[in-house]
């Protein structure tokens, strides 16, 4: 299959070919047609012209009676006047008198008769010989087809000033317009060379990505649609890019997360069949916990990965934050207030945000009771909404408030205190980006973190 740059290139040769063509043709039937209308303009003006001397020297010659000496010296006289060779008969033929132009023109070619001269009949039946003025053969007849050409050549270089006139007819011009297809096609090949080779590139950049480059990009130089192409899949590569190592990170942390659970599942399992009853109680118990532990993980990681895998929202529906709330404070035993707003979005995915955020503050902030944690609803001057979930805890370090919106990041000893795969908060941002909005930690007054989660109205 030939390359994309070779048809591109041969397509507009070939355009090019064939404006070339059409506009010869154009040009050549134009040409031809100023020509024609010259000549016969000059087969008229000579007509006329011979018509006219004709007419002048039939009154300017002596009557048919007069003495044949002095019809000859008017002749000879008018010759000279009019620089004409001529020659005259009489009524039956005979050669009356002949100028020497005329005797000289008659002795080098054929005679009276023939197709370098023309007769006159003049009134009185006398016939008066002139060169043929008119016709290809002759002298006029050249005179005005070369007038017709200079004419008509001259009209075309007006249409084109800065071409040669020996290049505006027959084979000049045919040699004009091949030189002009050459440089065009000579002019040609980088463009679309140039054009064709981004392509390449593109399709290499393309390729190495799907054979695993992930960090392969392609140039996005220029502001052409190959630019617009280029630019579309470096951002398409970027996002499945982080959406691949999101997922490989998103795995390696849930394998080493599952067995801390497994392995004292284990180790339950194996110390029940030997353990007293009092014991056995507490062993169920310890394989419960980590049987929702396990759980837990699971489906945080599982709502990770769609989450990742969803750029925009299926569903969007007015959802009251204050009733969600509510109802979510009312699970850990905290306190829900502020104004009655609504907000688009999925039901399901803000009760899972609130959630996480209460108990996460009821996990390091509140106690088990969640006396301490408070969630404040707030409509925001945009006719967004701002939920602030806050909790009397150590509060987070400056350094770890963005990180701990990080998948499975943990601060320094909350692991062991408290427990927690480090999912919780990465899943709220996750939930708040698909709605538009954003979360943050700040520090609360008196001691504590307040978490705010922002969202817009639409």
């Amino acid at each position: 299959m030939a390359s994309l740059y070779v048809r591109i290139y041969l397509t507009v040769l070939a355009a090019l070919a064939l404006f070339a063509g059409v506009s010869g043709w154009v040009v050549q039937r134009h040409l031809a047609i100023e020509r024609e209308e010259q000549r016969i303009f000059m087969q008229g003006a000579v007509r006329e012209r011979a018509e006219a001397w004709g007419e002048l020297l039939q009154r300017a010659l002596p009557p048919a009676a007069a003495p044949r000496a002095e019809q000859a010296a008017a002749l000879a006289e008018w010759s000279q006047r009019l620089r004409l060779p001529m020659a005259l008969d009489d009524t039956e033929g005979r050669r009356i008198a002949a100028s020497e132009s005329f005797l000289r023109r008659e002795a080098d070619g054929p005679g009276p008769l023939g197709p370098r001269a023309q007769a006159l009949l003049l009134d009185d039946g006398r016939t008066l010989w002139v060169p043929r003025l008119g016709g290809m053969g002759g002298l006029g007849g050249m005179r005005a087809a070369a007038v017709g050409r200079f004419n008509a050549e001259t009209r075309v270089q007006q249409a084109w000033p800065g071409v040669p006139r020996g290049l505006t007819s027959g084979w000049g011009l045919i040699v004009f317009l091949m030189v002009l297809f050459l440089a065009v096609a000579a002019g040609a090949w980088p463009v679309v060379r140039r054009l064709t080779r981004r392509l390449e590139a593109l399709k290499q950049g393309v390729e190495a990505f799907g054979a695993g480059a992930l960090h392969q990009r392609v140039a996005e130089d220029g502001r052409d649609e190959v630019a617009a192409v280029g630019a579309s899949f470096n951002r398409a590569a970027g996002r499945i890019e982080a959406l691949l190592r999101s997922h490989q990170t998103l795995l390696a942390n849930a394998s080493h997360e599952l067995r801390s659970p497994l392995a004292r599942l284990k180790m339950a399992t194996a110390m029940m069949e030997d353990a007293a009853p009092p014991q056995r109680a507490v062993l169920r118990k310890e394989v419960e916990t980590n049987i929702a532990e396990l759980d837990a993980l699971v489906e945080e990681v599982l709502l990770a990965s769609r989450l990742d895998a969803t750029a925009q929202l299926n569903a969007r529906a007015p959802v009251s934050l204050l009733a969600l709330a509510a109802e979510e404070a009312a699970r850990v035993g905290a306190l829900a207030q502020g104004d009655d707003v609504s907000v688009p979005g999925d039901e399901r995915l803000l009760r899972r945000a609130l959630r996480n955020l209460l108990e996460n503050a009821r996990r390091y902030g509140g106690g088990e009771s969640g006396g301490d944690v408070e969630a404040q609803v707030q409509r925001r001057a945009d006719g967004g909404a701002e939920v602030r979930v806050s909790d009397r805890g150590a509060g987070v370090p400056d350094a770890y408030r963005e990180r701990i919106f990080e998948a499975f990041f943990r601060l320094p000893g909350h692991a062991e205190r408290a427990g927690g795969v480090g999912l919780g908060l990465s899943l709220v941002r996750q939930i708040a980006e698909r709605h538009g909005g954003r979360v943050r930690c700040e520090a609360r007054e008196g001691g504590g973190s307040c978490f705010v989660l922002e969202l817009p109205s639409a």
